[in-house]
């Protein structure tokens, strides 16, 4: 008598960012159409001020679909990105004449739109160079005024708002009632790559659509991994503001993002009767997760794990993953096990395309 063969345990599924994108790119096919006959079609600036290769891929990848969908594409090169005169990219130059030509592109009326790609010169110059861009022309959500919005769970803005020096909480933020921007207002610019995943997510089911908008992600544990204020740190503040509770994980802490007041009823005294009126926090609030917390108890508990890693050796555990996850790679080296799919349900390896889409959708 012969014992049957065990059937190999199921793999978790492969998720394209193609499949994810279709809906956001009939979108913009419908926006583009719904625009005046007479008007001139969007036009994007691209300022490619370093010698990165991936930066040129991206800028390449851009120019491309914004010719399928007639949306104008106009890449201006500076510095390195054009090299020594002989095509080759040597790195030399980098930055050179990039503030410049922001400043020329502010200015120019038939741009609607202007993308810089980084990084050039660094986290704390290139922050510099992202407030330079005009509010009205950021289409990457990197201004300081949207980043406000985000963290404090503004969804909508009136545009003359934008014209003023500093943020400010004195607008009440709409009823989180729908996706639908309140009479004269428009939706908050957010940055491309963090709302990409947060799609990518709304997309697989990840945030339940019978829950109100505003707190779709509520019973999710996610994992973040990176806190960069351009991918890791955006993306934990957005989970949490749709209700998630968070664990940003970095090279030196773990911290926990939430809506959810700590010990149900909070302390004594008024604070803690505040607490109790309310079932969450207007906008997500950060403290350090609990000191038994590492990397690995994080990743056993997540329902979600999103990598964003700038590191081809860094690898996420596959034997640390809670079974059935989802994994979102993020960052442009592979930062999971190549047998992800053993523990995870479903693996996103890239969100590149979904990023692009978000971008021309911000436009």
């Amino acid at each position: 008598m012969t014992t049957p063969a065990t059937a190999p345990a199921p793999k978790g599924i492969l998720l394209k960012a193609d499949t994810i994108a279709e809906p956001f790119l009939a979108e913009v096919k419908t926006s583009l159409a719904s625009l005046t006959p007479t008007r001139a079609p969007p036009k994007i600036v691209g300022i490619l001020a370093t010698a990165s290769m991936p930066s040129r891929s991206y800028a390449e990848f851009t120019r491309k679909q914004c010719a399928a969908l007639g949306i104008a594409f106009e890449l201006r090169e500076l510095g390195s990105a054009l090299g020594d005169g002989n095509g080759n990219l040597n790195g030399n130059g980098d930055g050179v004449g990039v503030e410049e030509a922001i400043i020329e592109a502010n200015a120019d009326d038939t741009v609607d739109g202007i993308m810089v790609y980084y990084p050039i010169f660094g986290k704390e110059q290139d922050h510099y160079l992202q407030q330079i861009v005009s509010p009205f022309k950021d289409v990457e959500g990197l201004n300081y005024k949207f980043h406000f919005n985000l963290y404090h769970n503004i969804r909508y803005l009136e545009p003359k708002s934008l014209l003023a020096s500093s943020p400010s909480l004195a607008h009440t933020p709409a009823p989180l009632k729908d996706d639908v921007p309140p009479p004269g207002t428009v939706k908050s610019i957010l940055p491309c790559t963090p709302l990409g995943v947060v799609k990518a997510l709304e997309r697989v089911g990840v945030y339940n659509a019978l829950l109100p908008y505003g707190d779709r992600a509520y019973g999710r544990i996610i994992t973040v991994i990176n806190r960069s204020e351009v991918v890791g740190r955006p993306l934990a503040a957005l989970l949490a503001n749709d209700g998630a509770r968070v664990f940003s994980v970095d090279i030196d802490s773990i911290q926990e993002y939430t809506k959810r007041p700590s010990g149900g009823g909070g302390g004594g005294g008024g604070g803690g009767i505040a607490r109790q009126r309310r079932a969450y926090h207007p906008h997500h609030v950060v403290r350090p997760a609990p000191p038994e917390f590492d990397l690995a108890r994080c990743l056993a508990l997540s329902d979600v794990v999103v990598s964003a890693v700038p590191s081809a050796t860094y690898k996420v555990p596959t034997t640390a993953l809670k079974d059935g996850c989802v994994c979102v790679n993020v960052a442009a080296d592979k930062n999971f096990e190549v047998d992800v799919r053993e523990k995870a349900s479903l693996y996103i390896p890239a969100v590149g395309k979904v990023t692009i889409l978000m971008l021309l959708r911000n436009l």
